[in-house]
């Protein structure tokens, strides 16, 4: 491993942590209480400020403001943390706020992702691992976003909002409500229109795979009795499947009930 490399233009702060094989481009400005991972590529104009780390190999592009404190009005100053993971790519004009100490106190983004023009993830939100945003994506305070999980352009998600892992959210889609693993959101106040079958065979799940989820499904949502009657039965009927269960144990662990409407697709219910 080589020695960072500093452009003469960008202002690094004393104390900062600057790894081996580092690149901080034109105009970039580093923070004292900064921490870049080995080969961490700022490429030029970008902002990384506050108590914020960066794993290994992320490169981020032009514009791009991280760390930056949180838009609470409740937040008086605390050092509150940003941490990115490793191998992530964050496009032009990406903000990302620091957490606040009412909640966790920090933000959190895993590894491989890829963060697209002018989106954004609030206060303390938890990204998990290969999560794509799509361009002007809006993340708002407190959210939670499991692996895997896509969203196409414009989406933005309400404070609070779980998406599980594998999840869809179609671009333009406004999300008020937890999404389910795997489930696809859609519409400007959007609803449950089905299972994201494209990202699950991507994924590498077979055709049974997704058969039992889909069968699943179709118990858990458009079933006979009460909700809670439906999600017993299926738990009951699919404990032995991983990835129903999954969907199971999602719903059990929100503070909320499901409240996002849920439709038909028949297009997606035909792939």
């Amino acid at each position: 491993m080589s020695d960072p490399v500093i452009d003469p233009t960008a202002r690094v702060a004393p104390g900062a942590q600057i790894g081996p094989d580092v690149q901080i481009g034109p105009f970039c400005t580093v923070g004292e209480h900064v921490k870049l991972a080995a080969g961490v590529r700022l490429v030029s104009h970008v902002n990384v400020t506050g108590h914020t780390s960066i794993g290994e190999r992320t490169v981020i592009y032009p514009f791009a403001s991280l760390g930056t404190p949180p838009q609470s009005v409740g937040y008086k100053g605390e050092p509150t943390r940003l941490e990115i993971g490793e191998a992530c790519d964050i496009r032009e004009h990406v903000t990302m706020n620091t957490g606040t100490a009412a909640d966790r106190g920090v933000t959190t983004v895993g590894d491989n992702c890829f963060i697209m023009v002018g989106s954004h993830v609030a206060h303390d939100c938890v990204v998990g691992n290969k999560v794509t945003f799509a361009n002007n994506v809006l993340l708002g305070g407190h959210s939670q976003v499991g692996d895997n999980v896509v969203f196409g352009g414009g989406a933005a998600v309400r404070q609070f909002v779980r998406i599980g892992e594998g999840a869809m959210i179609v671009g333009l889609s406004g999300v008020r409500a937890d999404v389910i693993p795997f489930g696809m959101a859609h519409g400007p106040l959007a609803d449950l229109v089905g299972l994201n079958v494209v990202g699950m065979r991507r994924r590498g799940l077979g055709k049974g795979d997704v058969h039992r989820v889909r069968s699943a499904y179709q118990d858990l949502f458009f079933g006979d009795g009460a909700f809670k009657e439906r999600l017993e039965k299926v738990a009951a009927e699919y404990a032995g499947d991983a990835l129903v269960v999954r969907i199971i144990e999602f719903i059990r662990a929100g503070k909320r009930p499901l409240t996002m409407a849920t439709r038909r697709n028949e297009a997606e219910e035909l792939q």
